[in-house]
């Protein structure tokens, strides 16, 4: 693998991310007992030369200088890992997200009347329940 690509424009050397394996706690018996399938994976935001200065304030800023990510879901290390790697490019697409702000709009003129006959329409619905009809009056 050569990286791990957060967007088209950034991808991050595997060099860059730290690894350490433990084992994983819960059932499992012998085979939970003596594999260190548990992955968790480091990526320090600070002193990354992969990220430009405005991702680097964006991540420093909404995840802090070093992100830290575990994956225990499952009994092989190497699921594990490529979870640990999803959830890390996860946590850093969303923070690299820029939400731009939104523009206040007038509802259109088909909403408005959309809207009324909704209105009319419920209304007719519940004006209905109180009538009975009897056929022999």
């Amino acid at each position: 693998m050569d990286g791990l690509r957060i967007t088209r424009s950034l991808v991050i050397p595997e060099a860059e991310l730290r690894w350490r394996f433990s084992a994983s706690g819960g059932p499992g018996g012998q085979h939970a007992n003596t594999s260190n399938t548990r992955a968790e994976v480091r990526f320090d935001v600070a002193g990354s030369p992969s990220l430009g200065p405005r991702q680097r304030a964006r991540l420093l800023s909404a995840l802090g200088p070093e992100i830290r990510v575990t994956a225990s879901d499952e009994r092989s290390q190497t699921r594990n890992r490529a979870l640990a790697l999803e959830r890390l490019r996860a946590r850093m697409v969303d923070a690299l997200r820029v939400e731009w702000p939104r523009r206040p709009t007038r509802p259109s003129t088909g909403s408005k009347h959309r809207r009324l006959d909704d209105k009319k329409r419920r209304g007719q619905v519940k004006s209905d329940r109180g009538r009975r009809f009897d056929p022999e009056d």
